[in-house]
């Protein structure tokens, strides 16, 4: 039995899901998720009435199911590999979300992976659900297309990880979020994309979600085949001490596109005015089959050269603390979505991040608003005290049983 709190590890893991292995279904379905909770099923349908974002009943009709509230993020980091290493699978990643002309034999064991869309990409929990909604359906429409087609199989829902941390002091202490450059590893997180030239790093990209919108609709989700599965081509990439281009060319990255490629574009230069070097991101560009080139400026990422950079959000949307600036009414066909993105291309030391310089500056609006409203009451508390010291009494009293008190008016 797993109880509610228990945190599966990924040898137990292992363990409930071996009779995936030995039963006589050897179609087994991977619905991947960048971030899901437990709590997410509840508070979701309870929170938003009718608009219920998970319709799917595959738990229901399934004549046997299982459910973890929580499982370690290694583990689920490394389910792929550990399902491909059970047997001899043959692994297919479904893109088109269309299986019906997929060549899928139920005698042989047969592994698909579906890549949900992410849901970290807008600050609103409306966007959230119904980014839920899209998976959901998702998930019915593979599911059905096998039903009708007569084959049986087996589905995991899992993502890489919450969306939902704990608020205990003692848990978060544990759990918080660091930057890459800490000594200790962040279970959150997986290894960088490190780019090498000779036997140095010259490159090191990482990102928890990284995203683009073709047309403000085709969704394309690159943050696993960039970091996880790596099924990505950056041997066009070029570093030197003033120079450095990150190149990313994916290919059939999505339904519609045969190739994709992206590049990162920065440059290292000296400032007198702050006498020292200082590398910047001046731009990005995005090329579509080798044909369709956009360009971006990029605004506020820069960092001393030695240092790392690192912001929370990057993207095309003006909430983001740095955007991505379109050169011309063209690149407005993309949208980019980059959530957690650390970079690094000048002085690279034993293969880690340095320390980050982030974007968030240390005056941030709410301290500003802080500091002004103190100013504020403390005029009013100094005007105030000024006004009491000015107060003045008399210096004699009339006395009824004595003559009357007469007050000169030089007085």
């Amino acid at each position: 039995a797993v109880h509610e709190g228990q945190v599966v590890s990924a040898q137990e893991l292992k363990v409930l899901l071996q009779p995936l292995f030995t039963q006589n279904s050897r179609t087994l379905v991977l619905f991947l998720q960048d971030r899901l909770s437990i709590d997410d099923f509840t508070y979701f349908s309870e929170s938003y009435g009718n608009r219920n974002p998970f319709q799917n009943e595959i738990l229901q009709s399934s004549p046997s199911s299982l459910v973890l509230p929580a499982v370690d993020c290694k583990a689920t980091r490394d389910l792929l590999s550990v399902l491909q290493e059970s047997g001899d699978w043959k692994l297919t990643n479904v893109t088109n979300l269309n299986i019906s002309h997929l060549e899928v034999n139920p005698s042989n064991p047969n592994l698909l992976v579906v890549q949900l869309q992410p849901l970290s990409s807008d600050f609103k929990e409306i966007s959230t659900l119904e980014a839920i909604a899209e998976n959901d359906k998702i998930i019915g429409r593979v599911t059905m297309d096998l039903q009708e087609r007569g084959i049986h199989f087996s589905v995991i829902y899992t993502a890489l990880r919450p969306s939902r941390v704990s608020r205990r002091a003692d848990v978060v202490a544990g759990l918080r979020r660091q930057l890459m450059a800490a000594e200790e590893e962040d279970s959150l997180s997986y290894p960088p994309l490190n780019v090498t030239t000779g036997n140095s790093t010259c490159i090191l990209f990482y990102a928890s979600n990284f995203s683009l919108k073709a047309n403000r609709s085709v969704l394309i989700d690159l943050t696993n085949a960039t970091f996880l599965t790596q099924n990505v081509d950056f041997s066009a990439s070029e570093c030197s001490d003033s120079n450095t281009t990150l190149s990313l060319k994916y290919t059939n990255p999505v339904n519609g596109i045969s190739s994709l490629e992206i590049r990162f574009i920065m440059t290292n230069k000296f400032y007198a005015a702050s006498a020292r070097k200082w590398f910047t991101l001046d731009s990005v560009e995005i090329v579509q089959d080798g044909e369709k080139s956009s360009k971006f400026n990029v605004s506020s990422i820069s960092a001393p050269a030695e240092y790392s950079f690192h912001c929370q959000l990057v993207g095309t949307s003006n909430l983001y603390p740095a955007r991505l600036v379109p050169f011309n009414n063209e690149e407005k066909n993309w949208d980019v979505f980059i959530s957690e993105l650390q970079i690094q291309g000048f002085n690279i030391v034993n293969n880690q991040f340095s320390y980050a310089s982030d974007c968030t500056g240390f005056f941030t609006p709410g301290i500003w608003m802080g500091l002004v409203t103190s100013i504020i009451l403390l005029w009013i508390l100094t005007y105030g005290i000024h006004m009491i010291m000015q107060l003045t009494t008399n210096s004699r009293f009339d006395d009824p049983k004595g003559p009357a008190l007469s007050v000169p008016q030089t007085e």
